[in-house]
């Protein structure tokens, strides 16, 4: 019976929009305990705190809710319909990660992962369901490579053979036991082309990152000034970076993005620096409204926006950041005497 209510399970979730579903146990992950515990004794989470909190959580699912028996992962695609890294080489426009170009995929998958739960509990009235999408303790990559989803390659995403890069991923735990899929074989052999293209060389090794050096964590989840050993290298990166997982072969075969909310907004591909400096909180507010980018607030954002005018080599931007100097967040103010000082050399 579980293994025909599995397939038609996965049949509903790809209907709902949904590129591809697996399922394993709560604990077919025994690794990530150690791994956590060590990534966070070497302080390689920076400012996340959060990673260090529920820590027997976040390493063992299982202790998360103890009565689950399976976990269903599921994969959705957002993959670009342009060349994301196009606007890298345009030093007057700020580049924005792809997943935050257009709406907040938290809601978004969310919102399907509590579809495809109705479902379930309707074919199971006696089965119990959490659903989880990224905010809660839980490993989600880890969980997904062994429900079969794909591998954490050597820039520790997940990657698919039939998914590529490009995707989010959602968690459903139930107390129903479902057939389970295989783990996927890792299959980035001697590649080292997302290790290659990262500008702050933020591996120690494949397979390892140090979010410290790490261009997401420093342009969205870092507090205050940015390390100048790393402004530079920041570009005009001003919310995350794509550079490791547009670098992946396996991108050739990404699936489609399905839902057009993912779809970039034309003034979220490539906006012009001049015109981001200068928003106050109001404004900053009202152009990312519904986007991921809101919720990382106005002071960081033009932090960001003001170092990628510094890198921009670009004298007509020196008056933009001028106006800046005496802003009343300091990390602002800071940002903009360095773009002032770097544009006046």
């Amino acid at each position: 019976m579980t293994a025909g209510l599995k397939a038609r399970l996965v049949d509903f979730a790809l209907q709902e929009g949904f590129s591809k579903a697996g399922i394993c146990r709560p604990w077919d992950v025994p690794q990530i305990a150690e791994r956590l515990k060590t990534y966070v004794k070497e302080g390689r989470h920076g400012q996340m705190g959060w990673m260090a909190e529920r820590m027997n959580w976040r390493g063992d699912p299982a202790e998360l809710w103890p009565e689950a028996k399976s976990v269903i992962m599921l994969a959705e695609a957002y993959t670009p319909d342009h060349d994301p890294m196009q606007v890298v080489g345009m030093p007057d426009r700020g580049a924005i990660s792809v997943y935050a170009q257009n709406r907040d995929y938290h809601d978004i998958v969310k919102k399907r992962l509590k579809r495809v739960g109705r479902w379930l509990l309707e074919q199971e009235p006696e089965a119990q369901i959490k659903v989880f999408v990224d905010t809660a303790p839980v490993m989600e990559k880890p969980l997904a490579a062994a429900a079969g989803l794909g591998w954490q390659g050597k820039h520790t995403n997940l990657v698919g053979r039939d998914l590529g890069s490009w995707f989010f991923l959602g968690s459903i735990f139930t107390t129903i036991e479902l057939p389970t899929d295989g783990r996927a074989s890792e299959t980035c052999g001697s590649c080292t082309a997302c290790l290659d293209a990262c500008p702050t060389d933020a591996f120690p090794a494949p397979y390892q990152l140090d979010a410290r050096r790490c261009i997401s964590y420093l342009t969205i989840e870092h507090w205050g000034p940015v390390d100048e050993e790393f402004r530079a290298a920041l570009g005009n990166r001003i919310y995350g970076c794509d550079d490791c997982l547009a670098a992946c072969p396996w991108n050739k075969f990404a699936a489609e993005a399905r839902e057009m909310r993912y779809v970039a907004r034309d003034e979220l591909l490539a906006p012009k620096l001049a015109e981001l400096a200068v928003l106050d909180d109001t404004a900053f507010r009202e152009m990312f409204s519904g986007s991921p980018v809101k919720r990382m607030k106005r002071g960081r954002f033009v932090r960001n926006v003001l170092y990628a005018i510094g890198n921009s080599g670009d004298p007509a931007l020196r008056d933009v950041a001028a106006g800046l100097v005496n802003d009343d967040e300091e990390m602002v103010a800071d940002a903009a005497r360095w773009a002032v000082e770097r544009l006046s050399a």
